[in-house]
């Protein structure tokens, strides 16, 4: 899945290769489910003719800001990709469109060609990405948010003149609004880290995946910054220690910038980390350690248990839980307690060998076995003496059909 570095390379790339150009042509896929809340025909006649003026990126989003607005944004999602045709773009680890398929590819949702004959592409095969436009914002809501910035404001106060000085800013208007601090760019000081984490009661990984309180890191990252800070995916945020909290402060601003540096090429990454031995749930090691698979955030989590435990009351909680399935079964005999002998066992009354019937008139009966039966002999008397003419009940019938004749 594109995470902050793939994001980021993608934007470099953009920037590096297609700023300052003129859209001439744009084509956009019939995918409601990937185009949001704007028509294909509206997608294009808003860039069309259009000079990019820049890339920005905000966590995992990214956006082009235009000559213009309206401007458009997209959301990678599980296999968003952008290609530049004829420039060597990091390919993710699950690319999902090779180098081999057509272009544009049969998964482009939005296709651009700018005036220089440079092409470039938004691709997405499982269609979990998102492609939207900021619009333009009213004057009304302009004076409602702090998303404007106008040096003309005390001059031209509740004016239309303020239209002509104020620039909408991407970032203060939703979807991009609604993300928390960028982990490369806006990543909070130790101290204010260590504070926040003190307030959470939810478990860590699942805080690292939350884009509202941090932006950029998904579910592999996660899963690394935990690795290398030697943390559990589940342990509370509020319990860790200052130690551990300041540990993965460092973690999540080595691995982010070394992996933005690198153009997030996979290949590049080294060979101790987790990322190398994480996907597709297989059985596997990590510098010597066992990797384990469990559910953290919502999302599939490899760990090192070795390495990664639980601490504090979550560790008790864990050794409890241990304790109460070593305890033996009440079911279990006194040979495999360990305790008295086979023929002490045999020798000894048995009791309590019910025998329920489920009826009113059949109640569960108690059983009493004499010290030289078996529970098996005994049963099989009872079944005996159950099938065996009873006399009594003979003389009986035989004396009521001798009443009838007479």
């Amino acid at each position: 899945m594109p995470e902050l570095p793939e994001v980021e390379a993608a934007r470099q790339a953009i920037e590096e290769h297609c700023s300052g150009k003129k859209i001439s042509v744009c084509y956009v896929a019939n995918d409601s489910k990937v185009v949001e809340g704007v028509t294909p025909a509206e997608l294009e006649a808003a860039l069309t003719g259009k000079t990019i003026i820049a890339a920005h990126r905000k966590g995992k989003s990214l956006w082009l800001r235009l000559d213009s607005p309206p401007f458009p944004t997209f959301q990678f999602g599980m296999a968003g990709a952008v290609y530049i045709k004829g420039v060597a773009v990091t390919k993710y680890k699950r690319s999902a469109v090779s180098d081999s398929d057509e272009w544009p590819s049969k998964y482009s949702k939005v296709f651009v060609k700018l005036e220089d004959g440079l092409e470039f592409s938004f691709t997405d095969k499982r269609r979990f990405a998102r492609v939207r436009l900021l619009e333009d914002v009213s004057l009304s809501f302009l004076f409602s948010c702090k998303n404007v910035y106008c040096s003309y404001h005390k001059h031209f106060p509740y004016s239309y003149e303020i239209t002509k000085h104020c620039k909408v800013q991407p970032e203060s208007v939703p979807p991009i609004s609604e993300l928390g601090p960028d982990a490369l760019l806006e990543l909070m000081s130790v101290e204010e880290f260590v504070d926040s984490l003190s307030k959470k009661k939810t478990a860590i990984k699942a805080l690292l995946l939350d884009q509202s309180y941090i932006s950029g890191i998904g579910n592999w990252l996660a899963d690394e910054v935990l690795y290398q800070a030697k943390i559990h995916p589940l342990q509370i945020a509020s319990s860790l220690s200052k130690e551990s909290c300041k540990a993965l402060h460092r973690c999540i601003r080595e691995v982010i910038v070394f992996s933005v540096e690198v153009d997030a090429d996979s290949s590049r990454f080294p060979m101790e980390w987790l990322f190398h031995f994480r996907w597709g749930k297989k059985p596997g090691k990590v510098n010597g350690k066992k990797i384990e698979f469990i559910t953290a955030g919502g999302r599939t989590s490899a760990y090192v248990p070795e390495l990664q435990k639980l601490t504090g009351d979550q560790s008790e909680e864990v050794s409890r839980k241990k304790s109460r399935k070593a305890k033996p079964d009440k079911n279990t005999n006194k040979e495999d307690e360990g305790s008295g002998s086979e023929e002490e066992e045999y020798n000894e009354t048995v009791k309590d060998v019910e025998i329920t019937k489920g009826t009113k008139r059949h109640p569960t009966r108690t059983i009493e076995i004499k010290n030289d039966e078996t529970l098996g002999e005994v049963l099989a008397k009872k079944q005996v003496a159950k099938s065996s003419p009873n006399k009594r009940h003979l003389k009986s019938s035989k004396a009521k059909i001798q009443q009838k004749r007479a």
